[in-house]
């Protein structure tokens, strides 16, 4: 699988200086947390959830959460369970191409429970989402885990879900996150990445935030992403991927404020694009994605399929940005220095700018490089045509 894989190589070529990588459900745990891309969730009670996936993937989905927990009713999960078992089966069948799979569950006891009723179908599954984790519940999961691959015989990652209350109160949270931390590094080589919860973050104090609104316009909530990536995602090679938190929109809500897309970067037939995006709330989107990755993150939980694209396009390397993360890591750099960028308009300081420019060319590696002349405008319009 590939990022833009569902475009025709033509259009392809037009759009990427360099294009994204291919990868499978084999490579490095390197190269797939940083392709998680827009991880898609859907409640593991669907009943034609094999097709769904199969669509998906067709549509440019790379990832999916299949959800045991929260999407669907309590009185549900021993039936979604089963579901589950039968829809791996019918994948395993019919040999399909299919996205990297996690299944959401609830409790660890679940771990081993669906590794062994899926048999060979395993061979499918990438890992567990793991929900509100903590010190103490998260070396259950992960003990659950690894027993799971030992037996199975087949690689499991894990993606903990930061979301729990004790993460969210001041009083708690400095703890909370030591003992996450000391969880998470004891498994590195388990955890492909870290998950915010930001949904059940607002639960806890009543909030929801409006469509036109990010989730750090939400103080209370940007504080803890903060502090999440201030201790879980430094780039001194301790830290941990950790990705976006969920959009909630996907239909017309009435507005307050005015639409965040300017209009010069849609001129001409694009305009067209840009009153969509703005009728489906996914302008709101396109601002919480741009300051995802302000903030440290990458990738993006998304529960519908028309936010996958927005998270891959805004998600692709421009070739500014590729530009000056060669020029700071070229070796004749190693000792330091300032450098004026090859587009003339900014400074770039090498030993500053160093971690940055790593996680640009890792990043360039699995979204692409978009042309000199391609913008996010273009990604998005090649998405949406073909």
């Amino acid at each position: 699988m590939r990022h833009f894989g569902h475009i025709p190589p033509a259009v392809r070529e037009n759009l990427f200086f360099r294009e994204p990588c291919e990868f499978d459900a084999g490579s490095s745990a390197q190269v797939l947390s940083a392709a998680l891309g827009a991880t898609l969730y859907s409640p593991a009670t669907r009943p034609r959830l094999a097709d769904d996936v199969i669509k998906q993937a067709r549509l440019g989905v790379v990832s999916m959460v299949l959800c045991l927990e929260d999407s669907i009713d309590d009185a549900e999960v021993v039936g979604a369970e089963a579901n589950l078992v039968r829809q791996f089966a019918d994948l395993d069948e019919r040999a399909a191409d299919v996205p990297l799979l996690f299944i959401r569950v609830r409790e660890p006891e679940q771990i081993s429970d669906l590794t062994r009723r899926l048999g060979t179908s395993v061979r499918l599954l990438s890992g567990f989402v793991l929900p509100k984790f903590t010190e103490e519940r998260g070396e259950l999961f992960l003990e659950a885990l690894t027993a799971a691959e030992a037996v199975s015989g087949h690689r499991l990652f894990a993606m903990p879900v930061l979301e729990s209350p004790e993460l969210l109160h001041l009083e708690t949270r400095g703890d909370t996150l030591r003992g996450i931390a000391r969880t998470v590094d004891k498994y590195r080589d388990r955890i492909l990445a870290l998950r915010l919860g930001v949904t059940d973050f607002c639960s806890a104090y009543g909030l929801r935030r409006a469509p036109d609104m990010t989730a750090y316009d939400v103080q209370i909530v940007g504080a803890v992403i903060g502090d999440v990536v201030n201790m879980l995602g430094r780039a001194d090679g301790t830290g941990f991927t950790i990705t976006g938190p969920v959009w909630e929109y996907f239909r017309l809500q009435e507005r307050m404020f005015k639409p965040q897309l300017r209009r010069s970067p849609f001129a001409g037939q694009a305009e067209e694009l840009r009153t969509t995006l703005i009728e489906h709330d996914l302008d709101g989107l396109l601002r919480e994605i741009e300051l995802d990755r302000a903030n440290g993150l990458l990738g993006k939980t998304c529960i519908h399929p028309s936010h996958v694209l927005p998270v891959h396009a805004l998600s692709v390397v421009s070739h500014e940005e590729y530009s000056d993360a060669q020029d700071i890591l070229r070796p004749e750099r190693g000792g330091g220095g300032v450098l004026r960028s090859a587009y003339t308009n900014k400074m770039n300081e090498v030993k500053p700018h160093r971690a940055w420019a790593e996680r640009t060319l890792q990043r360039a590696e699995v979204f692409g490089v978009a042309r000199e002349d391609v913008g996010f405008v273009e990604l998005l319009a090649a998405g949406v045509t073909d």
